[in-house]
């Protein structure tokens, strides 16, 4: 190889390096100074293409029902299958379970709901109490108490049912287990809720046809 070949393959090589330099540390620097005004719009389906996870993913409803099932299946489980043997008077055991169930949702349950969101809010509808504070504390120990109530006239209504049936009054047809208990609560849940969001937006209606009225007759 003649030494004029090799200069200009020497010259080559240190162009090529000197691009790559500029390009990386264009890249550097487009990094660093990047920000919402000067960066390119990205598409929800697009991002959603680089999350993580296989082709079947579980609907986020679904997700939600099974963590307002499973908590309070588990206290139904530890303070009233748990506690039967120690707590012998019904009443007091069911003043305990209520205190746990209002705690646990307070503490656990909505926290939980709150750390799946993927934007604020996002699993607002799914709570009684959705606001974050000093107030749902107490708020959801008396709402719990109210679901306990309503659950206990329903396994008695239950019951009641198929003794009428049946004609057997001595024999108890369906008894407190976790995964009905849990089922139980978490429909009896979502019932109040929607009844919420339709009295809440009754109101936005009235609100709104109010608001229009006094428009038309300022007008």
């Amino acid at each position: 190889m003649s030494k004029k070949k090799r200069k200009q393959d020497a010259h080559e090589q240190i162009e090529r390096q000197s691009e790559y330099y500029k390009l990386n540390t264009q890249a550097v620097d487009d990094l660093v100074n990047a920000d919402e005004s000067n960066s390119p719009e990205v598409s929800p389906e697009e991002l959603r293409s680089y999350q993580s996870g296989g082709k079947f993913k579980i609907p986020h409803w679904l997700k939600m029902i099974f963590i307002k099932f499973w908590f309070p299946g588990a206290v139904c489980f530890f303070f009233l299958w748990g506690l039967g043997n120690y707590i012998g008077n019904m009443l007091d055991q069911l003043f305990v379970t209520g205190m746990a169930l209002g705690i646990v949702t307070d503490v656990m349950t909505n926290n939980v709901l709150r750390f799946l969101e993927k934007t604020p809010g996002e699993n607002s509808p799914f709570m009684m109490f959705p606001k974050k504070g000093y107030a749902s504390f107490p708020l959801n120990i008396l709402y719990a108490y109210l679901l306990l109530f309503l659950e206990f006239c329903l396994y008695s209504l239950i019951n009641w049912t198929f003794a009428q049936i049946t004609g057997d009054t001595e024999t108890l047809f369906l008894g407190v287990e976790p995964v009905l208990f849990g089922l139980f609560y978490m429909g009896l849940d979502s019932l109040l809720i929607a009844v919420k969001h339709y009295l809440q937006s009754l109101w936005k209606r009235g609100r709104t046809a109010e608001r229009g009225t006094d428009g038309s007759q300022e007008n």
